[in-house]
This record gives structure tokens, C-alpha cells and sequence, in this order.
């Protein structure tokens, strides 16, 4: 697998985005990023306020992180973690990066619950699973990426995750 490739580690909240994704970008050697930092101060205040956020509040957030994917990956690859729940979120950031590659942490409701619910100080509520799985269009088979459960430890979903990047096709430029 090229170290140039950027990674977007993407899911429902508490699938383990940020773990797994700073997982990956060690076991690989490539900088990671969080993609909850590149929310404007309103997201966040939104979000912890229990209001789901909309698509015009998304916009701004997916162009940062498009704007690093770019910049990462023309210069060393990266791993960043975003939900990047629907497909349009999707086309968008590759859109700016198109060597972009997706890693679709995935796991039943009673689990990921579970998880949100046991982190502490995150912004985002448990209150606001409902509208992120309403919210969710899965990866698809014609999307660069891979699918991986998220049930087991963060290092067993890691591995999971890197054997499954290794068996995609590498990035033609």
C-alpha cells in the first residue's frame, strides 16, 4: 500500500474514528488529523447542544478537510478521521483529493451506544446516534475504500482495517 494514499477513517459517531485512525497513521508512519477540529466554533456548539448538524453546516467543515487531504496527500499521504456519512460528503472531499481512500468503521447501534456513552469529554451526545445513523449512506462498492466491523479491541480493528487497505488496487496517478 503507498504511503502517499490519504486515509479517511469514516462512520457513525463513537465507531472509534479518531482511535483507529490514529492507529493507522502510526502503524503506516504518516501524520494524522482530527477531523472534529476542523469544525467551526457553531458545529460544535450545535452539535453539543444536541441539534444534528445540516448540510449547509457541513459544507465549510468538508472543504478544510478536503483542503488537507489535498495538501496531504500531494505531499506525504495522511490518515484523517470524518464521518463523512453521506455519499455526496464523499465526492466532495474526493472531489479535492482523488486518490482519497475510505476506511467505513461499522458495528451495530447497542454497541457503538455503549462506546458513546462510556468517552468522556467529547462534544458530541449520545442523543444525536439516531440522526447520525439516519443520516448514514454506507460505502459502496464503487467507492475507494474498505469496510471494517468495529467490534473487538481498537488494535484487532486497525489490523482488520490495514489488511484491508493492502488487498486495494494502488493509486494511479
Amino acid at each position: 500500500m503507498s504511503t502517499q494514499r490519504v486515509i479517511v477513517v469514516m462512520g457513525v459517531a463513537g465507531t472509534g474514528k479518531t482511535t483507529v485512525g490514529r492507529l493507522l497513521a502510526e502503524a503506516l508512519g504518516i501524520p494524522y488529523a482530527e477531523g472534529d477540529a476542523f469544525h467551526p466554533a457553531a458545529n460544535v456548539a450545535k452539535m453539543s447542544a444536541g441539534i444534528p448538524l445540516d448540510d449547509a453546516d457541513r459544507g465549510p467543515w468538508l472543504d478544510a478537510i478536503g483542503e488537507w487531504i489535498r495538501n496531504s496527500g500531494d505531499l506525504h499521504g495522511g490518515v484523517i478521521a470524518a464521518s463523512s456519512l453521506k455519499r455526496a460528503y464523499r465526492d466532495r472531499l474526493r472531489a479535492a483529493a482523488p486518490g482519497a481512500v475510505f476506511v467505513h468503521l461499522t458495528g451495530d447501534r447497542p454497541l457503538i451506544e455503549r462506546r458513546m456513552a462510556d468517552r468522556k469529554g467529547h462534544f458530541m451526545p449520545t442523543t444525536l446516534l439516531d440522526s447520525q445513523f439516519a443520516a448514514l449512506e454506507p460505502l459502496q462498492e464503487d467507492e475507494p475504500g474498505v469496510v471494517v466491523e468495529v467490534s473487538g479491541s481498537p488494535q484487532d480493528i486497525t489490523e482488520r482495517a490495514l489488511a484491508a487497505l493492502r488487498r486495494l488496487p494502488t493509486r494511479q496517478n
